[in-house]
C-alpha cells in the first residue's frame, strides 16, 4: 500500500458516483468491542419447507399456488410497495410537497431449493438468475409507466429479510430513486465533460493499482470501492462499458454469474457463517433516453464487522454527520482476496 497515511490516520474519501464523502478512522480498528453481539443461526433448512410461501407447490397468502418450478420463478409481489393503478396527483401546499408514484414490484426465487443461497448455487444456476433479471428488465422497462428497474436482494434476518428462501426483489417505478438519481447526475456530468465512462475510467485506475481487487475474470472485476462505507462492501462491474445487463453476451453473463459466485462464497468463508447483506444492481434508466453515460454495477452492503456476531450500526455520527468506517478498503480487500 503506497500511501501509508491512508492506513494510519483519520481522513475522508470521496465517492465519485454520489458526490458524498466517507470518514475513515483506521486507528479505531484496534479498539476492543464491548457492544452488541448477534446470535449465530445454526438452523439447518430443508430443501422444501411446507410452511414457506416461496417454495414450489405451496400456497401464498394471496391464495395463488406456486408452480412446481425447477430453477428460477418470478411473480408479482403480493405485498407490493408500489401500486400500478395509483391515481396521478400532486400536493403543493406551501412547504408541503408530495406527488403520486406508480410502479410494479416482483419477487424472484433464485432456486426451488429452500436450503441454498447464491453462495451455495452452481455458476450455471446463478446464470439462470441473471437471465431472469434480463428478462424482467426488458419486460418492465418496455412499460411506458416504468422509468427505472431496481433489482436487489436482502439476505439474512439481520438485513430485514422476512423469508430465508433464496430470493430477491425487483421494484420498478415511474421516477428515479434517490441513490440512482445521484449516480445518474454524476456519471452524466463526467461523460459530458470527458466523453468517457466515469466508472470505466475508475476501474482502469483500480486495475492498475491492484490494491482493492478481490477477483477478476475476462469480463468482470470484483473490488472494494475506494470510498466503501460498509466494512466489507464490494462492487462487481464489467470491464467494458455496459449501460445495463441487456448488453451482456451469453459468455459475459456467465462471467458475471461467476463473479457473483466468487464474492458470495468469500463472504461465507470470512466469518464461517451465511453472510448477510443487501445487494443491488444500478443500471441505466428505462426512460427512453440514450443514457450513454451509464456503466452498470452491482454493490454488496454487508453489515458484519469483526465476526459472525458483531455488526456495524449506522447510528450517531453516521446519521447526523456522514458515513464512517474503521477498517480500510485495502485491508478488507486483502482479507477477502485471501479467501478466493
Amino acid at each position: 500500500m503506497e500511501n501509508t497515511n491512508l492506513q494510519d490516520y483519520s481522513h475522508k474519501r470521496f465517492n465519485i458516483l454520489t458526490g458524498e464523502w466517507v470518514l475513515v478512522s483506521p486507528h479505531r480498528a484496534k479498539r476492543p468491542w464491548q457492544g452488541q453481539n448477534e446470535e449465530i443461526s445454526t438452523e439447518k433448512r430443508p430443501e422444501h419447507d411446507e410452511s414457506c410461501y416461496l417454495c414450489a407447490r405451496n400456497t401464498r397468502i394471496s391464495g395463488d399456488v406456486n408452480p412446481d418450478y425447477k430453477d428460477v420463478f418470478v411473480f408479482t409481489n403480493d405485498f407490493a410497495a408500489l401500486q400500478k393503478d395509483s391515481p396521478s396527483f400532486n400536493v403543493n401546499d406551501g412547504l408541503f410537497q408530495a406527488k403520486s408514484e406508480t410502479g410494479i414490484c416482483k419477487v424472484i426465487c433464485f432456486s426451488p431449493d429452500h436450503s441454498k443461497s447464491l453462495a451455495e448455487m452452481e455458476v450455471e444456476d446463478i446464470a439462470k438468475v441473471v437471465k431472469a433479471w434480463q428478462e424482467e428488465y426488458t419486460e418492465l422497462g418496455n412499460n411506458d409507466m416504468i422509468n427505472y428497474v431496481q433489482i436487489f436482494e436482502n439476505k439474512g434476518a439481520v438485513m430485514g429479510c422476512s423469508n430465508p428462501h433464496p430470493h430477491g426483489q425487483i421494484w420498478s417505478q415511474s421516477t428515479l430513486p434517490n441513490e440512482v438519481d445521484k449516480k445518474d447526475k454524476h456519471q452524466k456530468a463526467y461523460f459530458d465533460k470527458n466523453k468517457t465512462s466515469l466508472l470505466g475510467d475508475y476501474l482502469q485506475q483500480e486495475l492498475k493499482a491492484k490494491e482493492r481487487i478481490i477477483f477478476e475474470n475476462e469480463d468482470f472485476v470484483v473490488l472494494i470501492p475506494f470510498w466503501a462505507v460498509w466494512p466489507f462492501e464490494s462492487m462487481i462491474a464489467p470491464k467494458k462499458v455496459k449501460k445495463n445487463i441487456l448488453e451482456l453476451s451469453d459468455v459475459e453473463a456467465k462471467n458475471y454469474a461467476e463473479a457473483i459466485s466468487v464474492i458470495t462464497k468469500a463472504y461465507d468463508k470470512l466469518f464461517n457463517t451465511s453472510f448477510p447483506y443487501s445487494s443491488g444492481i444500478h443500471q441505466a434508466p428505462t426512460n427512453g433516453e440514450a443514457n450513454e453515460h451509464w456503466h452498470f454495477h452491482m454493490s454488496f452492503y454487508p453489515p458484519l464487522l469483526r465476526s459472525a456476531t458483531v455488526k456495524k450500526f449506522m447510528v450517531g455520527y453516521e446519521m447526523f454527520g456522514s458515513p464512517q468506517r474503521d477498517i480500510t478498503a485495502e485491508i478488507a480487500a486483502k482479507r477477502l482476496k485471501d479467501l478466493v
